[in-house]
């Protein structure tokens, strides 16, 4: 087992949002090396046009999750739009993160919804109109102190594709230690490879 956790990748714990108001998920923080710029007032898009449906199916998980989350990144896409900094002389693009509601589907399957031009595009900073990209949608999958966390990226969103992500069945017995376990993208990554579960994310295009 202590092979098998050795081999998982493990990244610091990230900052999520627990039952936010909306208002609140729209304020964003800037700041690098001490040095704070405004905060822009970040509005939802009135009329978003590109909807992708997420599907994130378990196969062959050795016990159930406590809980399972995501969440979807976006990022300003042009940082000419954005000052430099005080202290480093560094422009820092504006990054945003929502909550990706994940219902149960059966099956060990769950879905949610991915909107691409979820944020409204404005000239915040008074340097030109700042556009708004999607970054990637991840799954947050609890065992304890664990975090299984496999991402589906942008292209691969615009795509339609699938994405799978393997881990160990040690990193989950050995749930103790808080962490989080980004996977190995094939069960060879692992010692014992037939020792392991795979968690898949599926994007599909939802056409209005």
């Amino acid at each position: 087992m202590a092979n098998e956790l050795a081999k998982a990748p493990v990244r610091p714990r990230r900052w999520r949002p627990h039952a936010i108001a909306v208002s609140l998920l729209l304020t964003l923080p800037f700041s690098a090396s001490g040095a704070t710029m405004n905060k822009p007032d970040v509005k939802l898009n009135p009329n978003p046009r590109m909807r992708y449906a997420i599907t994130v199916k378990v196969d062959g998980a050795p016990g159930p999750f406590d809980r399972i989350e995501g969440y979807v990144e976006y990022r300003v896409s042009n940082e000419n739009c954005v000052p430099l900094t005080k202290v480093t002389g560094a422009t820092v693009a504006p990054e945003k993160r929502v909550p990706l509601q994940l219902t149960p589907a059966g099956g060990n399957v769950y879905k949610g919804e991915v909107v691409v031009d979820l944020l409204q595009d404005e000239d915040y900073f008074g340097m030109g109109v700042c556009h708004w990209g999607l970054v990637a949608a991840s799954a947050d999958l609890f065992a304890r102190k664990v975090d299984f966390s496999p991402a589906i990226y942008k292209d691969d969103i615009l795509a339609g594709k699938t994405i799978t992500r393997y881990f160990a069945n040690g990193s989950y017995a050995d749930n103790d230690m808080e962490r989080v376990d980004i996977g190995e993208s094939s069960p060879a990554g692992y010692k014992n490879a037939h020792d392991t579960f795979a968690v898949s994310l599926t994007a599909e295009e939802m056409h209005q």
